[in-house]
């Protein structure tokens, strides 16, 4: 017995080819093939992850990442060095007084921490803010291949439940966003409203 998943991936596909058979097409560049397919399937993580855009902002929050890193190396560093000597301070300290050095330490530790744990949630959401900019500026190039292989409509490829090798437009959307877009160095990270 046919199951209820199975039978909607027929369907599918019967829908995606009927009328128009998936056709593969050399484009002018000679090297991508471009689908005729009412639809077609993308994979917008590996767009992004694999376009020249995308591995350039990688870099560059990966050098953000690494240089944050450094920095809470260093503050950890300072930080264990100056609870050392307050260590060091208690034996010979009036307690009230050594009261009060120990609460300027306390709260210096949470400003510091709160202001390092800032800075990875705002590095976090440029990595968010760069992917929808990515997406925005993508979007003309996306729909010039939905009509020039006739599409009615682009969906993610890990949503389907089934679909044809031949319908993914994944690298011919690399390439053309490479070429439209370059690395996107000259493009603003945060998306419009």
């Amino acid at each position: 017995m046919i199951g209820f998943r199975q039978l909607a991936a027929s369907v599918l596909v019967s829908v995606a080819t009927a009328g128009s058979p998936v056709v593969a097409q050399v484009l002018d560049q000679g090297t991508v093939a471009l689908p005729r397919s009412v639809i077609l399937t993308l994979e917008s993580d590996r767009m992004f992850e694999e376009s020249d855009y995308g591995i350039r902002i990688a870099s560059e929050i990966e050098a953000e990442g690494i240089e944050l890193a450094a920095e809470n190396r260093k503050i950890e560093a300072e930080l264990i060095a100056e609870e050392s000597k307050l260590t060091e301070l208690r034996a010979t300290t009036d307690p009230a007084e050594f009261t009060k050095l120990a609460e300027a330490f306390d709260e210096k530790v949470q400003k510091l921490r709160q202001q390092q744990n800032a800075k990875a949630r705002a590095l976090g959401a440029k990595s968010e803010e760069t992917r929808q900019t990515f997406l925005q500026v993508a979007q003309p190039v996306l729909l010039q291949i939905m009509q020039q292989a006739n599409a009615a409509i682009i969906v993610e490829r890990r949503s389907t439940i089934i679909s044809l090798d031949a319908v993914d437009i994944t690298d011919v959307a690399i390439d053309r966003i490479n070429e439209t877009l370059g690395d996107g160095s000259d493009i603003p990270d945060k998306p419009a409203e």
